[in-house]
């Protein structure tokens, strides 16, 4: 089974996610536990994190079903020793809230050089800021995105998302998300049964499907190799209908979940049933 569903809103409290997600129809859903724009939030309150247990019971959810999402200001990556503190104590905080919850994936953009080191040393300072964080933390696996390659991003080859992964200590405590959107942006065409069949196996030859935990189901605004980050309505972009129904179709990503992030918002419903049914399908 896939968990399928929207990164749902949590206006009024994080308690009200899985409400947002039923109402779509959604098997699994992301969310933000915490404004993502923002280095400092409330501690979850004790009331809220009761509600959002009792709410996950409610509407039927797992924890295994929901892929949380961290900080969008968060750059473990960043070569200047004060500014990655301060974004791998966010991270803990991050980690530490999921924790809280009851939840256990916590997904994470890799980080970026900022153009002041190359990709292999941003890989080894992302991976040593990794085990910083699961050091202090337990029981909460940090999920790194693949990446569309923008800027002096890191993510956006498989080989890079591998390296990290490699020099973390704890491997039991590290994943991966594949964003459609962002690896077609890299290079990667997933778009006929040919193509994405070699593609498929790329990764499982350089990461391995062993450190799948999660899935963004994302059409692409933006070209093969475009290297840009820009999402579409599923079908309604570069990458078509195709891809989605071979990844929905694909058992190695079953038991985790496959989250929307369109932009299209009054259109989740309809995403959401269609791609349970291109899983249902197989």
């Amino acid at each position: 089974m896939k968990y399928i569903g929207p990164h749902v809103h949590t206006a009024g409290g994080v308690h009200a996610a899985p409400a947002n997600a039923s109402s779509v129809g959604a098997t699994g859903f992301g969310i933000f536990t915490k404004n993502q724009r923002q280095w400092n939030s409330r501690p979850l309150e004790t009331n809220v994190i009761d509600a959002f247990k009792k709410n996950m019971e409610l509407y039927g959810y797992e924890p295994k079903a929901v892929l949380v999402h961290d900080s969008y200001l968060i750059n473990i990556g960043n070569p200047d020793n004060d500014k990655r503190s301060r974004s791998i104590d966010a991270l803990i905080d991050e980690a530490k809230r999921c924790e809280a919850l009851g939840l256990a994936l916590l997904n994470i953009h890799p980080g970026s050089g900022v153009n002041a080191i190359d990709a292999s040393g941003c890989v080894a300072i992302i991976a040593e800021s990794l085990n910083a964080v699961l050091d202090k933390t337990n029981g909460v696996t940090i999920v790194l995105e693949a990446t569309a390659g923008q800027g002096s991003g890191v993510g956006g080859r498989f080989e890079e998302l591998a390296g990290i992964i490699d020099i973390v200590e704890d491997k039991a405590r590290v994943g991966v998300c594949i964003d459609t959107c962002h690896i077609f942006a890299a290079g990667y065409d997933i778009r006929e049964a040919e193509g994405y069949s070699s593609v498929m196996a790329e990764f499982d030859r350089i990461v391995g499907f062993k450190y799948i935990r999660g899935l963004h189901l994302n059409d692409a605004k933006s070209a093969l190799g475009s290297r840009l980050d820009r999402h579409e309505s599923i079908g309604k972009g570069h990458i078509g209908i195709g891809a989605f129904k071979l990844l929905m179709e694909d058992a190695r990503f079953d038991g985790i979940p496959c989250v929307l992030e369109t932009p299209n918002e009054e259109g989740w419903g309809e995403e959401v049933e269609m791609l349970k049914k291109m899983a249902i399908g197989r």
